[in-house]
């Protein structure tokens, strides 16, 4: 039993008895409701009891919720998505969430595997029909999988477990992921490729990615038209990665041959344009849907609600870095500055990174320098990969195969601390660096070795060029012209004449045409927006 003063739990939706009893065993009051999340006004009415809550998909923690969570401190997601959690909310609210990055993972790439087998060999339909009493062998004429090729759009932990299951089941395999190198796709015994090359060379296609806006509707009319006749796509990942309404008219005209879909642009799907046409298997969203799935993963939610809860341990985190108390009140602004590090070199890196050397000068060389790097690749990697947090940043950048080095050195320069990261990929070196200064505020301080001093805001443009007069008025032009304001500006070249850059922090974001009007002009090489979650 645990004391009267011990933090309580409420368990909103379905977890395993197993770990209700984990939380009353480390120490933690719980309360177990799992029809609760269904009822908003209930829950409303419950939360402000409670230290931490328990959900898994059903719970809707919203605004609103969280205003009225007084002493709420934590939300641990059974699972990986949290959709269904105001996170902006929450750390404005100092209220940590937590998920379980991992504990689905092989759930489901096997059920990925299943809707292709499924798709290849028409199963639902022809079970239907037998049950029917109908025996109509010549109708469901199925192909094989051995020896087809299996395109990947996206290669991380739960890709990279089809491809070995396809390479098990005799496919070849090719994989577009910008992070996947090339050690990493030869250690899983595929091929890498330009996403134009998987879609043209696959019979069969899956998707791996999280939505984003550079992933969403990645799989259109103009996509479909690049892939083979005859091809079968399947989405275990995110609903809004394939516009729906494109591929049910390349399954009725037969560009495509089937297609299996456990996601939906619209969920729950209770009506959608591919229902009811020919060759697709549809399920509701059973990616995560085994029984050792959903207990593994509700047995680590308890474990890891009650360890923050009793001992201030912080792990899988999505909006609080994993350091301990006595650290917090002076790592934490570097943590931000190394998450800022690396969302600049995430941002204006497109091809796949090999190696990622970070190195600490001055006192924060003594710091938690783990903790820092797990930071900065979180940062380099969230373009690319949802629900990325410190703790599953380094496992992440390991499964794409890039290597991560850490140096540290005694002050060197101007600055008491500071942080370097260098990122390498086959084409190109790059370099950022920033400090924080006594406001406890991050700012950059060079960018490919040109020294300069810049406040970091949300939304942010870098462009390069030749160093010459006019570019200050041409930004100036181009961004008042189209009503952008302009809150700072920064400057900096390596020589007279020489490689110039400028990096803008801006008042909103900015449209692509009028970044396409700086290019146009010809004074620019580059002209990249930035956004970084500055809070």
């Amino acid at each position: 039993m645990a004391p009267t003063n011990a933090p309580r739990v409420l368990v909103s939706d379905s977890l395993s008895e197993m770990a209700v009893d984990i939380f009353r065993k480390n120490g933690v009051e719980v309360d177990f409701e799992p029809d609760l999340g269904k009822d908003k006004e209930k829950l409303l009415e419950k939360i402000a009891d409670y230290d931490g809550l328990a959900i898994r998909s059903a719970t809707k923690v919203t605004e609103k919720i969280i205003n009225a969570a007084g002493r709420l401190k934590v939300v641990g997601r059974a699972g990986i998505g949290v959709d269904n959690v105001d996170i902006p909310a929450a750390s404005r609210k100092g209220i940590i969430v937590m998920n379980t990055p991992f504990g689905n993972s092989i759930t489901t790439a096997e059920h990925a595997i299943a809707l292709l087998l499924a798709v290849a060999r028409q199963i639902p339909a022809a079970d239907e029909s037998t049950q029917a009493g109908k025996w109509e062998k010549s109708k469901f004429m199925g192909v094989e999988i051995t020896g087809k090729t299996l395109g990947l759009i996206g290669c991380g932990n739960i890709g990279s477990i089809v491809a070995n299951r396809a390479r098990g089941l005799k496919m070849r395999v090719i994989a577009y992921d910008p992070f996947l190198s090339q050690e990493r796709a030869d250690e899983l015994g595929i091929e890498k490729g330009e996403l134009d090359e998987v879609l043209a060379r696959a019979d069969f296609i899956t998707l791996h990615v999280p939505l984003t806006d550079k992933t969403k509707n990645i799989i259109n009319a103009e996509a479909i038209a690049k892939m083979k006749d005859g091809v079968r796509i399947i989405n275990c990942a995110r609903g809004g990665l394939v516009v729906e309404a494109d591929l049910a008219d390349a399954l009725k005209s037969g560009k495509v041959a089937g297609a299996g879909f456990d996601v939906f642009e619209v969920e729950p799907a209770k009506d959608s344009v591919l229902f009811n046409l020919p060759n697709v298997v549809c399920t509701p969203h059973l990616g995560a849907a085994t029984s050792e799935a959903q207990e593994n993963v509700a047995l680590q939610v308890a474990e890891q609600m009650s360890d923050y809860l009793i001992n201030g341990a912080v792990s899988n985190a999505l909006n609080m870095p994993s350091i301990s108390a006595d650290e917090a009140p002076v790592l934490t602004p570097f943590v931000k500055l190394a998450e800022y590090l690396g969302a600049f070199a995430g941002q204006v890196t497109e091809s796949p990174i090999q190696r990622v050397e970070v190195i600490y000068d001055g006192a924060v060389a003594g710091m938690n320098t783990k903790a820092l790097t797990s930071a900065a690749i979180a940062g380099l990697i969230k373009s690319q990969v949802d629900d990325v947090n410190m703790v599953s940043a380094p496992i992440m950048a390991k499964e794409r195969g890039i290597h991560i080095s850490e140096t540290t050195q005694d002050k060197s320069g101007v600055f008491d601390s500071y942080i370097k990261l260098n990122v390498i990929t086959a084409n190109q070196e790059r370099s950022v660096a920033g400090t924080v200064f006594s406001d406890g505020k991050p700012r950059f301080i060079q960018i490919k070795g040109i020294n300069l001093d810049a406040e970091i805001g949300r939304y942010m443009i870098y462009t390069t060029n030749d160093d010459m007069p006019g570019i200050i008025g041409m930004l100036g032009t181009v961004f008042g012209g189209a009503g952008v304001n302009i809150a700072n500006f920064q400057l900096g070249r390596d020589k007279p004449g020489g490689n110039a850059i400028a990096l803008l922090y801006l008042d909103q974001p900015v449209e692509a045409e009028v970044l396409g009007k700086l290019l146009e002009c010809g004074m620019f090489k580059q002209a990249k927006p930035l956004v970084f979650d500055v809070g």
